[in-house]
C-alpha cells in the first residue's frame, strides 16, 4: 500500500556548501520558497499550517523549499555569508531541481535577497512574490536607536535563545499558547545555535536593497497583514511603492508567519498572479491532509449496564468533556463524538499522539479505559463531517488496540521521527476492507 509521506530531505552543492532543500508536487510551474532569517524544512512540517498551505501551493505548481547556508539542515558556517553568497544558495537549489526559471516567494528576510536574485539573475525569475518582507533591515529598529542600546538588545536575546521569545511577534497570535510556545522554542533551537544567531542578526543590520527595488522587471506582487508584529505594514507598502508596476495586497488580519491564518486567501492570490487563474476555494477543502485519531470507551456497553443510565451519562459527558479540552489544546479539530469515543483531526502527527495519550490517561483517571487508533492520510471534507481511507484506516487501526493503548500505522512514526516520542511494535494485521498488511506501533511519550 502506498503511503503518504513528507517530502524527502536532498542537498544541492553552492560552492563548498550543502544546502537542504525539499520539493513537493509537480505542477507546470517552479516556486521557490525563499526563507526568513531561520528555517527547519523538516522540522517546520510540525508546525500547524506549514505543510497544508506548501500542499495547496502543490496543487499548481511544483513547490521548492531550502535552509539557507547556516541554517536548519544546510552546513553550518564559521562566518556569516554575505547576502550575495546567499542568493547562491537559491541558485545552487534551482540548478538542483532542474529549475531554468522560477517563481520567487520570498518571506521576510527572504524578500530581500529574492529581490537581488531577481535583479542579479532576471532570466531565471518568472515572476517575484514577497510576503512581510522589507527593503532595509535596519527600518526595523527605532530612530535614533543607541549602538549600546542595540548590542544590550542582542545580548538579551542570545541570552535567551531557545525559549521562543525571538519568533514571539512571527507567531503573535500564539504567544500566549503554552503548546505554541514550546514548539517555536524547539523551532529555534533546531534552526540555529545561539552564536550563528547572533552573527546572523549584526549581519542583516547591513542588508539595504532600496536602491535596487527600481531595477526589478520581473512582475511582483507584494502581500502584507496590516497586524503583522514583526515587520510593521508601512514596510510593506513602502517597498511595493519603490518597484515598478508592482500589485499589493493587504490582508486586514493575521500574523508575520505566511503559513499561519487566512492562507487560502494568500495562496489564491499568489496563484492568480502567477497563473491568471485561481482554484476555488472549495475545491481545495475537498482533500487535506491529516492525521485521524479515533478513540472508544473499552467494555462501554457493560460498565452502563453495571453502573445504570444516569451515571453513564455523567460519565459520558466528563468523557466528552474531556476529549473537547485536549483536542483544543492539542490544536485539534473535534469532529464528532460518536456515543462512547470521539473522532478528531490534526494537522500535526505528533500533536495528534500527544494529545491521544494525554486523552487515554485523563480518561483513566475517571474510570473511562479507552483505545485510540491514529493513521495519516488525505481525507474528504463533507460539510463538518470527514471521509476517505485515511478515516477507516484510523478506525481499523483502533479496534486493534488495547485498553488504555494508542495505535499508530507506520506512516505516522514515519513523520514523527525525531519527536521525542517512542513506539513499541504490535506486528503485522491485515485490516478489514484495507489491502496488504499494516505494521502497527504503540505509542508512549
Amino acid at each position: 500500500m502506498a503511503e503518504l509521506a513528507l517530502p524527502e530531505t536532498q542537498y544541492a552543492q553552492s560552492g563548498d556548501f550543502s544546502i537542504a532543500y525539499q520539493v513537493m508536487g509537480s505542477g507546470p510551474l517552479d516556486i521557490i520558497l525563499v526563507p526568513g532569517i531561520i528555517s527547519h524544512i523538516d522540522y517546520q512540517h510540525e508546525l500547524p499550517g506549514y505543510t497544508q498551505i506548501l500542499r495547496r501551493m502543490a496543487r499548481f505548481s511544483r513547490v521548492v523549499t531550502f535552509d539557507k547556508r547556516g541554517q536548519g539542515l544546510s552546513d553550518r558556517l564559521a562566518d556569516v555569508p554575505s547576502l550575495d553568497e546567499r542568493i547562491d544558495d537559491i541558485r545552487a537549489v534551482m540548478d538542483a531541481v532542474g529549475s531554468r526559471r522560477a517563481v520567487l516567494v520570498g518571506f521576510s528576510e527572504g524578500a530581500s535577497m529574492s529581490v537581488l536574485f531577481a535583479t542579479t539573475y532576471p532570466d531565471r525569475v518568472s515572476h517575484l512574490v514577497l510576503f512581510g518582507g522589507l527593503a532595509r533591515i535596519a527600518d526595523l529598529f527605532p530612530p535614533n536607536w543607541s549602538p549600546a542600546a542595540a548590542e544590550e538588545r542582542l545580548a538579551n536575546l542570545v541570552k535567551v535563545w531557545g525559549n521562543g521569545a525571538f519568533l514571539g511577534n512571527v507567531f503573535a497570535s500564539d504567544a500566549s499558547n503554552p503548546e505554541a510556545a514550546a514548539r517555536i522554542a524547539k523551532f529555534e533551537k533546531l534552526a540555529s545555535s545561539p552564536g550563528a544567531i547572533k552573527s546572523y542578526i549584526i549581519s542583516n543590520r547591513r542588508i539595504d536593497v532600496t536602491g535596487i527595488l527600481p531595477c526589478v522587471r520581473a512582475p511582483t506582487l507584494v502581500l502584507h497583514r496590516a497586524t503583522d508584529a514583526q515587520v510593521p505594514v508601512a514596510l510593506g507598502r513602502r517597498m511595493a511603492a519603490e518597484i515598478p508596476g508592482a500589485k499589493y495586497i493587504e490582508y486586514p488580519a493575521g500574523d508575520h508567519a505566511f503559513w499561519t491564518g487566512d492562507t487560502e486567501t494568500v495562496v489564491g492570490d499568489i496563484e492568480e498572479f502567477v497563473t491568471g487563474h485561481r482554484e476555488a476555494g472549495d475545491a481545495d477543502l475537498e482533500r487535506i491532509l491529516a492525521t485521524v485519531m479515533f478513540t472508544d470507551i473499552v467494555d462501554s456497553t457493560r460498565q452502563a449496564a453495571e453502573i445504570g443510565d444516569q451515571r453513564w451519562r455523567s460519565r459520558l459527558d466528563q468523557h466528552d468533556a474531556l476529549a473537547r479540552q485536549l483536542i483544543e489544546r492539542h490544536r485539534g479539530n473535534l469532529v464528532k463524538t460518536t456515543g462512547d469515543g470521539v473522532l478528531a483531526t490534526f494537522d500535526g502527527p505528533g500533536r495528534a499522539i500527544r494529545c491521544a495519550l494525554s486523552f487515554s490517561n485523563a480518561a483513566h483517571q475517571i474510570g473511562l479505559p479507552v483505545r485510540a487508533g491514529l493513521h495519516t492520510g488525505e481525507i474528504e471534507m463533507r460539510g463538518s463531517d470527514i471521509g476517505g481511507i485515511a478515516v477507516h484506516a484510523a478506525a481499523r487501526v483502533m479496534s486493534q488496540s488495547g485498553p488504555d493503548e494508542v495505535l499508530v500505522s507506520r506512516v505516522v512514526t514515519d513523520l514523527v521521527a525525531g519527536a521525542g516520542l517512542r513506539f513499541s511494535e504490535r506486528g503485522s494485521y491485515e485490516l478489514k476492507g484495507l489491502p496488504g498488511k499494516w505494521d502497527l506501533f504503540a505509542a508512549s511519550a
